[in-house]
């Protein structure tokens, strides 16, 4: 297998980047200095076999090149800079809500991520609040901050959280949220049916039926696992919070699946296989992003403890699990389907088990958060995914009746704290009866649901996988015009060829 180009594969690439008439001079350089980093070689430490896999499409590394310089996704501590300032950037500490906004968008420039924009926000409802004074001031000033946001961060991966508690700066946001249609932030509430009262739950549950934020995550589920505090960045990723992910590669289990002769094989033989693979390779990217280059060693963000090394992990992801079990089923000659059947739920099942156990045994140099493992990750999507279903998701077409389909995927939740969620679009009768939206949302947590989001049929904004776009950004971009939104390259395929907008429409009356 060929990873890198030849010079004149790369000269043309680069000219097609530039010729691009619907890429902005933004997204232009982007990917000019992705091109170039990947004409080096992957750091040390793989196994030959990692190279065949992926080759055979077993294995995708996210696109996160071939020698990172900055890890996948950082939380900073944003409590800390807005209590003792920033010696870096000549930042004071906070003493009013123009202080606050102003410091959060000069310090948000300065996170970088895998997509070059910060993936996480922070708790923007619990940093604001203490600086409200006057509310009608305050909405004014949010609405800019907000605005700010969405104009800058071009990108939909860049997530904020608010909640539990109802504050008055949740619920300026959610109002605003509703007015200006944004596709960044992406927003989740972290929801706890004994910390946020109902009432905002269902304004929370009514703007995402308006304007598809915020997702609502299951607080005590994440709290359980993290020991405390955490954050949702990117997609719904659940991190902690003064660290983050080293990086997030994944496994294509629909591709295991048809790679194998028989599911004794694939259990016993190549799923094993590629664990160990992918395993060896996160860690031999993990040690050069920290012993090789000097982004823990001398940036701000570490050496005025807004983040700590040992708050970072390894994401290990997967995706294609319906695909993989429907493919097990058929070379045991079983007409079985994964979300319809309970014998092929529990392969999933089994299947998660061997996965977690075998990853469990790998010991990392680093990530002691985590006592030095890697956590799982149900990974929502990428290029090439045509066939393959989000992480344990249902495929699109395949769906089944709302409550069963919650209780489903309740069984596979508890297995990803770092993230895995479903999306469900309803009609207008879910817009009339929000509170029914917020019901359906606490039998999904109390059956074991992590994170759950939904959205209006017949709106603009859409979940993808899990970050946003809008129909009206797609359509541009389909006809070759500018959007400012990296999001929509990466939404374009799965929105125009993976069937995202053909999911089943659910009815609060389901």
């Amino acid at each position: 297998m060929r990873i890198y180009k030849s010079i004149e594969e790369t000269k043309e690439e680069a000219l097609n980047i530039i010729k691009n008439s619907s890429l902005t001079y933004e997204q232009q350089t982007y990917s000019l200095a992705k091109l170039s980093e990947n004409q080096l070689p992957y750091p040390e430490g793989a196994d030959k076999i990692f190279f065949e896999l992926v080759n055979k499409g077993i294995i995708c590394d996210l696109d996160e090149g071939h020698a990172p310089y900055a890890p996948r996704y950082i939380l900073p501590n944003y409590d800390k800079l807005l209590k003792e300032g920033c010696e870096f950037l000549r930042l004071k500490p906070a003493k009013t809500l123009t202080d606050a906004i102003n410091m959060l968008l000069v310090f948000y420039h300065h996170v970088p991520s895998v997509t070059r924009f910060p993936v996480y926000l922070g708790s923007i409802d619990k940093l604001l609040e203490p600086f409200i004074v006057d509310e009608a001031q305050a909405r004014e000033q949010i609405k800019w901050f907000l605005i700010h946001l969405d104009r800058t961060i071009n990108d939909s991966f860049s997530h904020a959280n608010i909640g539990p508690e109802e504050t008055l700066a949740g619920n300026i946001i959610i109002d605003l949220e509703k007015e200006l249609q944004d596709v960044t932030p992406n927003l989740t509430i972290l929801y706890d049916k004994d910390k946020t009262s109902n009432e905002f739950a269902v304004k929370c549950a009514e703007a995402s039926l308006i304007c598809a934020n915020p997702a609502f995550a299951n607080d005590k589920m994440f709290r359980e696992d993290f020991k405390g505090d955490y954050g949702i960045a990117s997609c719904y990723n659940g991190l902690p919070i003064s660290g983050g992910a080293f990086t997030l590669s994944r496994l294509r289990l629909n591709k295991i699946a048809e790679d194998s002769k028989s599911t004794e094989e694939f259990l016993s033989t190549k799923l094993p296989q590629a664990i160990d693979a992918l395993t060896k390779f996160m860690e031999s990217k993990i040690r050069f992003l920290v012993e090789e280059t000097p982004f823990f060693k001398s940036n701000f963000l570490v050496r005025e403890g807004f983040i700590e090394l040992d708050r970072f992990v390894g994401l290990f992801g997967m995706v294609g699990m319906h695909e993989c079990v429907n493919k097990l089923m058929e070379l045991d000659n079983k007409n079985l389907s994964f979300g319809k059947d309970k014998e092929a739920n529990e392969l999933g099942v089994k299947i998660l088990d061997l996965i977690q156990e075998r990853v469990n045994r790998f010991e990392s140099k680093y990530g002691k958060v985590w006592n030095n493992r890697f956590m799982l990750h149900s990974q929502v999507g990428a290029a090439a995914d045509e066939g393959t279903s989000p992480g344990m998701r249902i495929a699109i077409g395949e769906e089944i009746p709302l409550y069963d389909h919650l209780k489903q995927a309740g069984m596979f939740h508890k297995y990803f704290p770092s993230g895995i969620g479903d999306h469900f679009p309803f009609d207008y009768t879910a817009k009339e009866n929000p509170q029914a939206i917020v019901d359906i949302f606490n039998g999904a947590f109390a059956s074991g649901m992590r994170y759950i989001s939904a959205y209006p049929e017949d709106g603009d904004l859409i979940r993808v996988t899990g970050y946003l776009v809008k129909k009206s950004d797609l359509e541009k971009f389909n006809s070759g015009k500018q959007v400012s939104y990296d999001t929509i390259q990466y939404a374009q395929t799965p929105l125009n060829d993976y069937g995202i907008l053909d999911r089943k429409v659910r009815s609060s009356n389901d």
